[in-house]
């Protein structure tokens, strides 16, 4: 306990899922955390996750930005900014998934999931990079999946942003250098998220039982890769890529 004490930390898509369960874990390690959320029906669900971080002893706030919206990502960092007075840790964890093949699959359907998955993170990357240099410290986490490196019929769009999601990460390790600030991933296999509650349960049932741990894992068995990332035990950890997958893929 206690790895992450008095950090200050934004996490995208926060109010459910991997999101949720990273909230919670830092706020344990002594982060201080603030909760970001879509839209105004997860409202009550960001300030309720908000309200238990807080009564575990941290600071925390749920703000609410569409992270594809550049003024509202703008809004929502200055707004975290003024509330923390710093941002030292960012997850770039807010995404959507939905599935067509290439041939059937509509261009909105393409720029909504690139807008969110993809754009959000630069976005959100770009915004606070700059308190980040001027301290010369902090942590960005990005979340991609194993899909990025084995591919999924019908998630051409998902898995091309996750993939350059892994590849932005890389670049942008060479750009901040020798500074004290690092940008990871973690590209978890299938999990218990909420995304799953539309898949075909035979369909889910072929993609556990062929994973060689034999489960899809509880969002607990993914978590522990996004703490040590955020915490200094990470610090010769610059552009990589963990990925908790059960053995579903070998990075």
């Amino acid at each position: 306990m206690g790895k992450l004490e008095n950090r200050f930390a934004l996490i995208t898509g926060a109010s459910s899922g991997i999101g949720r369960g990273v909230a919670l874990a830092f706020a344990r390690e002594g982060a201080h955390v603030a909760v970001n959320y879509p839209h105004d029906d997860e409202h009550e669900t960001a300030e309720a996750l908000a309200g238990e971080i807080r009564s575990l002893g941290r600071q925390s706030m749920a703000v609410k930005a569409d992270v594809s919206s550049e003024d509202q990502v703008q809004a929502m960092v200055q707004s975290v900014e003024a509330e923390f007075g710093r941002i030292d840790i960012l997850v770039n964890n807010a995404g959507i998934a939905s599935m067509a093949p290439v041939h059937e699959m509509s261009t909105g359907m393409w720029d909504q999931l690139m807008s969110v998955n993809l754009r959000g993170m630069f976005l959100c990357t770009r915004a606070v990079l700059p308190g980040m240099y001027e301290r010369d410290d902090g942590k960005i986490i990005n979340t991609a999946s194993q899909l990025a490196y084995k591919g999924a019929p019908a998630f051409s769009h998902y898995t091309a942003a996750k993939a350059a999601m892994i590849s932005f990460t890389r670049s942008l390790s060479l750009e901040i250098g020798s500074r004290n600030i690092s940008a990871n991933c973690v590209a978890p296999g299938t999990t218990d998220t909420p995304i799953l509650a539309n898949v075909d349960p035979q369909v889910l049932e072929q993609i556990r039982a062929s994973i060689p741990k034999g489960r899809i894992a509880p969002i607990d068995d993914v978590v522990p890769a996004y703490v040590f990332l955020a915490s200094d035990d990470a610090r010769h950890f610059v552009g990589q890529t963990l990925s908790p997958n059960g053995g579903d893929v070998f990075l």
